[in-house]
């Protein structure tokens, strides 16, 4: 399975500016992740009562394959075991499937800053995604979010929803946000077969070089623009679209 490789991308990190800084992160494992960007949140959490602030970020990841379980996960959403590891984290949700292909970005932010809640943070990050995903899709499909469901799914013009292409689950942290989103573009898609993915029996799963208007090569310029769009909303430039979800 072709990578993504963000780190092929340096022009990326151009796009770090005072308020908000860029990282790169390929080929990364989990726990090292997650450990590192939990103990990145605990320094600002204490940094900022000392009156020391210091930039939000965004983290560009592609996750060496695993499935975790949100904090409140159930064991019975894994179908059957797999060589893959499953790691218990302390996101929102249940489990889901990271790796080789996927683009996770992860929303170090301090909201209380932004005057952000969190209802905000999970729209502008649903909006960002469907924005995006968009532009690659014909004109007979749409992305959506769901009001009984949180993420970006595909929907026909008939409204038969053809799948879940994007996942989110976020952690707060005295105002501080960290995890964030995954979505689907050059994976396979086979991983999810072994789990209930989100906790929904049943739920396809979609990836964005399945519709036939977005190519592996592409990943670097979707990813510029995906960026470029959660910068503009973080600096204020982009407001909330009233909730148009579908069921």
């Amino acid at each position: 399975m072709q990578k993504i490789t963000p780190t092929s991308y340096p022009s990326l990190c151009d796009l770090s500016s005072d308020s908000l800084a860029i990282r790169l992160l390929d080929d990364a494992e989990y726990n090292a992740t997650h450990d590192a960007m939990l103990n990145r949140t605990l320094q600002r959490i204490e940094d900022k009562k000392a009156g020391i602030r210091h930039p939000d970020e965004l983290w560009i990841v592609e996750h060496q394959d695993v499935y975790t379980l949100g904090q409140a996960g159930k064991p019975e959403h894994i179908l059957y075991q797999t060589d893959t590891p499953i790691i218990h984290t302390d996101r929102g949700g249940q489990v889901t499937w990271h790796g080789t292909g996927q683009l996770v970005v992860y929303w170090l932010f301090d909201l209380h800053g932004l005057n952000m809640g969190v209802r905000d943070l999970v729209s502008h990050a649903e909006q960002a995604i469907e924005d995006v995903i968009s532009e690659y899709l014909p004109d007979t499909l749409t992305a959506k979010a769901r009001r009984d469901a949180p993420g970006v799914y595909i929907y026909n013009h008939d409204g038969d929803m053809l799948g879940k292409i994007a996942s989110l689950g976020f952690k707060i942290k005295q105002g501080f946000s960290y995890h964030g989103i995954a979505i689907n573009l050059i994976n396979d898609l086979s991983p999810f077969n072994a789990i209930n993915p989100c906790g929904y029996a049943g739920m396809p799963m979609a990836k964005l070089s399945s519709f036939g208007r977005f190519e592996p090569e592409q990943v670097g310029e979707f990813i510029d623009k995906f960026i470029k769009n959660i910068a503009r909303r973080h600096a204020g430039l982009v407001e909330l679209r009233p909730q148009d979800t579908l069921k």
